[in-house]
């Protein structure tokens, strides 16, 4: 049998890494696989511009903690394909082994036929196929892009639906404004079942997901609507709902807007059906939860390695105007504990507005080092992140590799040693992993 790797070139020959948001090829396709989507766990659905794997990291672990398997969909990866298919068991689930990601591909490309699929579709496919054939007691599905025309909205019923904080990213799919995005994010909810609305970022958004879950028929469940609510105090987690009140330890994961991840993913799992899984679990969730490449503290690796004594190295793979907003509101709590200086090392996809996402950062970084994001041709040049960071008021140089930046970086006569940020793409996230040699596991 061909290895998954071999299939996957195959499948980008075939039919190439395009974004053609439709429905009929994936449903077509599960038809000829007699409809794995039929025959799988109880689905929570997870929409959103910013923080949905988070949540769903939230919701694995504390399902875990409370003795549930739960398989995970999520995407992109960062090192290997195999982490977007966690196939879940008793005590934690695993990345799909070879063999069987492999032999999935391999039956889905020969149901397919041929005719015209994209990759997202036929590898969602694979996944449905999967999760379809290893017992858990839930699968989280994260959605692609959008919601309404996702390759994963071909759930009839879940358990729930969940929509992460909105903003704007992908305009040329979703449009071009906050509301036309919320309406495609909202696709997924579905009449009689639980549409979990998380803190929203703009009034729009929260307007239009509680108008669609209303016209669909689905039982809106609102942060702050006497449905449920979350807040820091002494630096805890208090999360309330119509029955109960926990008091829960901060989370594992950095940044203020953790706590709103983990909220939703309190209120999803309750709505969903495992309202009765135990504080215990939750506060075991809160406190070994694991999600890479988000705001995540690089101390060991070849990488880490390179920083001067005292200094230290972030990681995060936000993109986008929001995300950045988000990162650089986290970052400025750091410096609220420890007020170190603050250099960004960047690279940027094409796609992206580096101007908006770079001028969240304007008086909190001290410097910024520009990259390549190396094997991606919609990658911006590193000279160009550059002359955008030096036009919205930030100091900007240009390295050929992150290596090399962290080298450049070195070499500046900062008062104390830095705190680096790796940012700008989950696809540098994912290289600066491997260089790292901290892979995900």
């Amino acid at each position: 049998m061909d290895s998954s790797d071999a299939l996957m070139a195959r499948f980008l020959a075939l039919h190439p890494r395009t974004i053609d948001l439709s429905l009929g090829r994936i449903e077509s396709l599960l038809a000829k696989l007699n409809h794995p989507e039929r025959r799988l766990p109880p689905v929570i659905h997870v929409a959103g511009t910013n923080g949905k794997g988070s949540t769903i990291a939230f919701m694995r672990a504390i399902l875990e903690a409370g003795g549930l398997s739960a398989h995970v969909y999520t995407s992109p990866h960062l090192v290997r394909f195999h982490e977007r298919i966690r196939l879940g068991a008793i005590g934690g689930g695993q990345f799909v082994p070879e063999d069987r990601l492999a032999d999935a591909f391999a039956r889905c490309e020969a149901a397919n036929g041929g005719d015209p699929i994209t990759v997202f579709e036929i590898t969602t496919a694979a996944a449905l196929l999967l999760f379809s054939e290893v017992p858990a007691d839930v699968l989280l599905l994260e959605v692609g892009l959008g919601g309404r025309v996702d390759a994963t909205n071909v759930i009839d019923q879940p358990a729930a639906s969940v929509v992460t904080p909105i903003g704007r990213d992908h305009a040329e799919y979703l449009g071009d404004t906050v509301a036309a995005v919320a309406g495609e994010k909202a696709g997924i909810f579905k009449r009689g079942c639980p549409a979990v609305i998380a803190a929203q970022d703009y009034q729009e958004a929260d307007t239009v997901l509680c108008r669609h879950a209303q016209a669909v028929g689905a039982t809106p469940i609102r942060v702050g609507n006497q449905d449920f609510s979350v807040h820091e105090e002494r630096g805890r987690l208090v999360y309330q709902d119509e029955t109960d009140l926990f008091d829960l330890p901060k989370p594992r994961l950095s940044g203020r807007h953790q706590f709103t991840n983990a909220g939703t993913a309190i209120a999803a799992l309750r709505a969903a059906g495992f309202g009765d899984i135990g504080t215990a679990a939750f506060e075991a969730g809160l406190r070994n939860v694991d999600w890479p490449g988000r705001l995540q503290r690089l101390s060991r690796g070849r990488l880490a390695e390179q920083m001067p004594a005292g200094g230290e190295l972030w990681l995060d793979g936000g993109h986008n105007i929001d995300g950045g907003r988000i990162l650089a509101a986290a970052v400025a709590d750091l410096g609220e504990r420890s007020d170190v200086p603050l250099v960004l090392i960047v690279g940027l996809l094409g796609t992206k507005d580096a101007e908006g996402f770079l001028r969240n950062f304007v008086g909190l970084a001290r410097a910024l080092v520009a990259v390549p994001i190396a094997g991606q041709m919609a990658a911006r040049p590193a000279e160009e992140v550059a002359r955008i960071a030096e036009s919205v008021g930030l100091s900007a140089r240009v390295a050929s590799s992150v290596e090399a930046a962290l080298t450049l970086v070195g070499d500046i006569a900062f008062e104390q040693p830095p705190r680096i940020l790796i940012c700008g793409s989950l696809y540098l996230a994912g290289a600066v992993l491997t260089a790292n040699g901290t892979p995900p596991v």
